[in-house]
């Protein structure tokens, strides 16, 4: 679905969803650098980052708890996919083309498109891909 196509009225949206940090700010100023994105105002304990597609990533504070890894995937464009990867390099962060990350420097190249796999500060297993995942 393109940027601009509409879904229906009576469709099930995604609208945002928390990911747990020990660092909220740190940790969403790292997704919204490496994706080129931007980190929004303060919403109550939350930290957004506005994907552009009406969702949002809630950033949230856990502190004195273990934080449970999560996988988040993000569909990106295939012109952005290189600048996404030379932020990772220039940062200092491995990307690895399987989700195991066994295979260090490398991408995939599924369903047609090319994808990589690197860790968010608190160990969230990212995944970014240029292609969805051809589903039965």
């Amino acid at each position: 679905m393109s940027d601009t196509q509409q879904y229906p009225d009576d469709a099930v949206q995604l609208n945002h969803t928390v990911v747990h940090a020990r660092d909220r700010r740190l940790s969403a100023e790292f997704l919204a650098v490496i994706l080129g994105l931007e980190v929004g105002a303060p919403f109550g304990p939350f930290l957004p980052v506005d994907l552009g597609n009406g969702v949002t990533l809630d950033y949230y504070a856990m502190t004195g708890e273990p934080i449970q890894p999560q996988h988040y995937a993000f569909l990106v464009p295939d012109e952005r996919f290189d600048a996404v990867i030379a932020r990772l390099e220039a940062v200092g962060v491995t990307y690895f083309a399987d989700p195991h990350h066994t295979e260090p420097g490398r991408i995939n190249r599924l369903f047609g498109g090319r994808g990589a796999y690197f860790a968010d500060p608190d160990g969230h297993n990212m995944e970014i891909m240029t292609r969805p995942y051809a589903r039965p």
